[in-house]
């Protein structure tokens, strides 16, 4: 055992140190509290060799920790929670550049701004559209300023998320990633050999960069839930005799005359031609059956003995 220690001391603590990396990182993607530390051995100096020990805390969920104690959190305050608001409004105006003009001072008079938009079309077929970024505070105020811009409003749409659960776990990874920083920058001050320095490095680099991109992350959320984001399209109020005239087509009438007059002459034709095929034989031979009928109907009422005899011809006077 003695010989044991003496080979740990000659070496430095990097040597002892470097198995820790592991734990250390491992313990930064928890977002409950980690064990209150890890003793880290320090350089020992002289005659002096007795055990001194560094305390690394690994952050928690919650704020600072003393000594070993449970960390708990409670739930945010309603007023605290993050929503992100987005919604689309179509409005049906009159004239377009007056409704675009006083729709982004509206929107600006409340804090907000336009961060794009798009126009196309021409004349009463023109359409425009804003997306506006308003306070979240104020976003009834401003839905509601908008539809009094409009004559009728054609459609609205809006939606909600919340993300305040993730916003509060990533602060809590952010927290334990920066302790784990800061342990592995007091690793490097007391690494002695190269490849020690080199391997702790890379550790600090990764995660740097993973509490940059998460801060990033977070920046963005608590961003859109600041500021909610609203679609507005702008389009013009048809006019009645423009839109008469427009579907009145002189060229359009007369072909539809047209072709209705050929239809019914061909249903004519159509007609006459079945009768002439179809109907006039089954008819003329329907008429020669009556005829036939009629005739020896005539000829059995004669022959019959009750029928009325033939009218003789009169004799004339003097005859």
């Amino acid at each position: 055992m003695l010989s044991v220690g003496r080979r740990l001391r000659g070496r430095g603590p990097a040597v002892v140190a470097i198995p820790l990396l592991g734990f250390l990182i491992a313990a930064c993607g928890a977002s409950a509290a980690a064990p209150a530390g890890v003793p880290v051995p320090a350089a020992a100096s002289g005659g002096d060799r007795s055990r001194n020990a560094a305390e690394v805390p690994v952050a928690g969920t919650g704020g600072e920790q003393s000594g070993g104690g449970d960390v708990t959190s409670g739930a945010p305050d309603p007023q605290d929670l993050l929503i992100i608001k987005t919604g689309s409004l179509s409005l049906q105006v009159a004239g377009l550049d007056a409704a675009l003009d006083a729709a982004t001072r509206q929107i600006t008079a409340l804090g907000g701004y336009a961060s794009g938009s798009d126009r196309e079309g021409d004349g009463e077929d023109a359409t425009a559209s804003i997306t506006f970024r308003i306070p979240a505070a104020r976003w009834d105020e401003a839905l509601t300023g908008l539809r009094h811009l409009a004559d009728k409003v054609l459609a609205e749409r809006s939606g909600t998320e919340d993300v305040t659960r993730q916003v509060v776990d990533l602060g809590a990874r952010i927290k334990n990633l920066e302790a784990t920083e800061k342990a592995l920058q007091a690793i490097m001050e007391r690494a002695g050999e190269i490849k020690d320095v080199l391997a702790v490095q890379a550790e600090l680099t990764k995660v740097r960069g993973d509490i940059e991109q998460m801060t990033a992350e977070k920046q963005h959320l608590e961003e859109q839930a600041a500021m909610s984001t609203l679609t507005v399209g702008f389009a013009r109020k048809p006019n009645p005799v423009l839109t008469s005239q427009q579907q009145f087509d002189a060229s359009n009438e007369a072909e539809r005359a047209s072709a209705s007059l050929v239809s019914v002459l061909q249903g004519l034709a159509t007609a006459g031609i079945w009768f002439a095929i179809v109907w006039l034989p089954i008819l003329a031979f329907l008429g020669v059956l009556g005829g036939v009928g009629y005739l020896v109907a005539r000829r059995l009422r004669r022959a019959t003995p009750g029928g009325s005899p033939p009218v003789e011809p009169t004799a004339e006077a003097g005859a």
